[in-house]
């Protein structure tokens, strides 16, 4: 019986034995890459899966190549790393990783929050440097603060349940509304003019699309309430760049958290910038990024929000069961 090929791509090593109990050796054979997926790489050539995370392209050249492909099983929510459209085409399948950290997001998104609005990282710093000085470090208490919450799914939600749990008022904005939720959690459904004239604090979590590019914008970004947090740990292109700069600039944005920003996938190429000639694009976004690295009021962290033991867990085991699901034809969480 000829064994069916899945290369994984984007892998850490202390995630392969993990992965390998899940799959049967005699009916399975799995290539490991802890780099990044690349139409060059010839085992993309032979696989019937690949599995891929959410810096790995997926494009119209690398499926051209994979000439046996059957599945793609992405180990994330979104898919927009992936040409869906011509996957389709083909007949590959595509799947994603739709529940798996809902609160481990929302944990990380009120790290963000607690650290900004008690200035624990300026605090940090100082106690490195033996300054015990609590000039400029006085915060701010949550309770009785507005949080705008846009994207109120399973992520916006667990946002929601722990933001009450400190006594704020809560504010969403979707484009699906769950009344029942809303009287439920006590959170008032509004448009997005009125979470941005509101809010103490504004975060994000909703899904990366056509729809919601650029959701804020420079169209809007004068309508944010001064001062107020901002709290991204969704993805970049739900602000236009041009506009988080000049909030942050304007003070319009009092502080931001972001776990998601203009170019992070060049942080793994960013040693290499010297050797290889770079678009211009990709310089300024890092020249960008390295502006916010130097502001007080801004924290980066290197998209690790959905990063935890649990979480990772979940992810490998809901891409497992995706993968034999599709090979014994039950359900699995399919895209197309």
């Amino acid at each position: 019986m000829k064994k069916i090929k899945i290369a994984f791509f984007s892998i850490p090593s202390k995630e392969k034995n993990y992965i390998k109990r899940r799959f049967d050796k005699n009916k399975y054979e799995l290539f490991f890459f802890k780099d990044e997926l690349s139409p060059d790489n010839p085992a993309i050539k032979d696989a019937d899966v690949i599995s891929v995370f959410i810096y790995d392209k997926v494009d119209k050249g690398v499926i051209d190549r994979a000439r046996k492909l059957k599945l793609i099983a992405t180990r994330s929510t979104g898919f927009n790393h992936i040409d869906i459209e011509y996957a389709k085409k083909k007949k590959i399948a595509v799947a994603n990783v739709p529940y798996y950290g809902e609160n481990t997001v929302a944990e990380h998104t009120f790290a963000l929050i607690l650290t900004l609005s008690r200035n624990i990282h300026k605090a940090y710093v100082r106690a490195q440097q033996s300054n015990f000085s609590l000039e400029g470090l006085r915060g701010f208490d949550l309770r009785g603060k507005t949080l705008g919450v846009i994207g109120a799914g399973s992520i916006g939600v667990h946002v929601m349940k722990i933001a009450k749990g400190f006594g704020m008022k809560v504010l969403a904005y979707d484009v699906k509304q769950n009344h029942i939720l809303e009287e439920l959690l006590d959170f008032k459904y509004v448009d997005m003019e009125t979470l941005l004239k509101s809010s103490d604090i504004i975060t994000l979590h909703c899904p990366y699309n056509k729809s919601t590019h650029h959701l804020i914008n420079m169209n809007n970004i004068e309508l944010v309430k001064k001062g107020a947090l901002f709290i991204n740990t969704a993805r970049s292109g739900l602000i236009e760049p041009r506009a988080l700069y000049y909030a942050i600039d304007k003070g319009i944005f009092g502080g931001a958290g972001l776990d998601v920003f203009e170019g992070e996938e060049l942080l793994k190429e960013e040693n290499q910038m010297l050797t290889k000639n770079v678009e211009l694009e990709k310089v300024d976004a890092i020249l960008k990024r390295n502006l916010l690295l130097r502001r007080e009021n801004v924290i980066l962290t290197p998209h690790m929000a959905f990063d935890s033991q649990e979480a990772v867990e979940r992810i490998l085991e809901t891409t497992a069961e995706n993968i034999n699901a599709f090979f014994e034809n039950r359900n699995y969480y399919k895209v197309i």
